[in-house]
């Protein structure tokens, strides 16, 4: 009962939202950060404990990886464009996966951020499901994760388009990788109003960033937090 409960009212949240975002074009009414602010008002009004809603919510956390998934499609349909351009976007992804990485960690320094925070930050350029993975593997915090992982990409999301337009950028390559690195599932969802190509190579760069990212928890990150 309380998975049919939270999916329906989760569900209804996110496309009324959706549907705010898209007429008022306002950033706080973004469905990433409008829908869970909704959810946290009406479990508080029901007296609902977070941890029956988050048991309610397995069903939906489990299909973000099927979700995930299913970003291939468009890269097969362009597979031979990829080939063709591998080297310069195994190059641009690797170099923007180590900024996002060494900017967290230069600014969660600089803030002077519990280890555990700053643990939890690293693995926010990627999409949720597997930076929550690697958060856990670095000793981060998940739920903490996600939330730096939403922020990431509903800021990404939003400013991604403006510098785009900004400098005029009309490479479907470009802006697909552009948006796929910095705000990975949102910017890939943002990728589709650029056209199927865009859509491919930001799903590129947010499989790809995932995957070095991955690299960067085994080796990288662990050497970084031991300076902390």
């Amino acid at each position: 009962m309380m998975i049919l409960l939270v999916t329906v009212i989760t569900y209804v949240f996110y496309l009324l939202t959706k549907k705010l975002n898209k007429r008022f074009a306002f950033p706080l009414f973004h469905p990433l950060l409008f829908t869970p602010l909704l959810i946290i008002i009406v479990i508080t009004l029901l007296n609902i404990p977070a941890s029956e809603y988050l048991d309610g919510a397995t069903f939906l956390t489990h299909m973000l990886g099927p979700a995930t998934i299913a970003f291939a499609v468009p890269i097969y349909k362009h597979l031979s464009i990829l080939k063709k351009y591998l080297g310069l976007i195994t190059i641009s992804i690797t170099a923007g996966s180590l900024i996002a990485v060494f900017s967290s960690y230069g600014l969660s320094l600089l803030l002077h951020i519990d280890r555990s925070f700053l643990v939890s930050v690293l693995p926010r350029s990627i999409t949720t499901p597997i930076a929550m993975e690697v958060s856990k593997e670095i000793g981060g915090l998940p739920t903490l994760t996600t939330v730096f992982v939403i922020i990431t990409g509903v800021v990404g999301g939003i400013m991604g388009p403006s510098v785009i337009k900004r400098f005029a950028i009309t490479s479907p390559m470009a802006q697909g990788l552009a948006l796929g690195m910095s705000a990975h599932g949102v910017g890939t969802s943002k990728a589709m109003e650029y056209g199927e190509q865009a859509t491919t190579f930001s799903t590129l760069a947010m499989i790809f960033a995932a995957t070095i990212t991955i690299v960067w928890g085994k080796l990288l990150i662990p050497t970084l937090v031991a300076f902390i």
